[in-house]
């Protein structure tokens, strides 16, 4: 008879080597093993919660992303400090006074716009902005500049919600913004970006009218695949005026159906 108390393997162990999901833990009885059960508890809970509260470096962001000769601003949203951030959404979808005072001193004349911002704001995971938004944001910035698009200096939001970059690209006269963000953790990923693209932004956009590259990190999209998957929809969304549900990813479509060796 199997005491059913007693931990078992789980036949989908060896899936773990693909992924590291919370798949195959085992069991013990009704519940998981101690060890799997720990590790949530005091790692992968843990690390979830840190990232949220890590306090933002954007001076460090900024050095990082400025030591490749791109002009880089540090602002503040609205919300005054995190907890207020991450008890009231809406702060952080709009600039403090002092961040559109820094901004308007860099708009372009009446007859000039910029043809994209690239905005930088901690989300929900500052430790993701920390790793991955410097190096991303160059490749992007390079990509677009070796296309010929005139870039206004970037933008590190502390504090930053996803649409605060709306108001950005509306002040900077700026026709596209892009927004790389920490995105909520997870209990497998912590440290995972995303980028939103929205056209013509501006106060009062909706989420339908953005669209989202999000799973940048180690284990999920490269920087050269969310520059590429960037650099297309802004690309598209130049073309055809518009962002967010109506802007779709066709690469696939146009590249036609895949054929096997004969």
């Amino acid at each position: 008879m199997i005491d059913e108390s007693l931990p078992s393997a789980d036949p989908w162990q060896a899936l773990r080597r693909y992924t590291n999901a919370r798949i195959a833990l085992g069991r013990a009885g009704d519940s998981l093993p101690t060890a799997p059960l720990l590790a949530f508890q005091y790692d992968d809970h843990a690390r979830a919660r840190d990232a949220v509260h890590l306090p933002f470096d954007a001076e460090g962001v900024a050095a990082a992303a400025g030591a490749a000769g791109l002009p880089v601003l540090i602002v503040h949203s609205a919300a005054p400090d995190r907890p207020a951030y991450l008890k009231r959404p809406d702060p952080g979808r709009r600039l403090s006074d002092n961040a559109r005072t820094v901004l308007s001193a860099h708009t372009p004349p009446d007859d000039e716009t910029y043809d994209a911002v690239l905005v930088i704001a901690d989300g929900l995971s500052a430790l993701a902005v920390h790793r991955h938004a410097a190096p991303l944001v160059i490749h992007i910035a390079e990509a677009l500049q070796g296309l010929g698009w005139r870039l206004a200096p970037i933008v590190v939001v502390r504090q930053g919600r996803v649409a605060v970059a709306d108001e950005i690209g509306s002040l900077l006269r700026a026709r596209q913004a892009a927004i790389l963000i920490g995105e909520r953790p997870g209990l497998s990923v912590a440290d995972s970006l995303g980028i939103y693209l929205t056209y013509d932004p501006r106060p009062g956009r909706t989420d339908a009218e953005r669209n989202c590259i999000s799973n940048i990190h180690v284990y999920g999209q490269s920087y050269a695949a969310a520059t590429q998957t960037l650099i297309y929809l802004m690309s598209e969304a130049r073309r055809l005026k518009l962002s967010g549900v109506a802007l779709k990813d066709e690469r696939a479509e146009r590249a036609g159906p895949a054929t096997l060796p004969t």
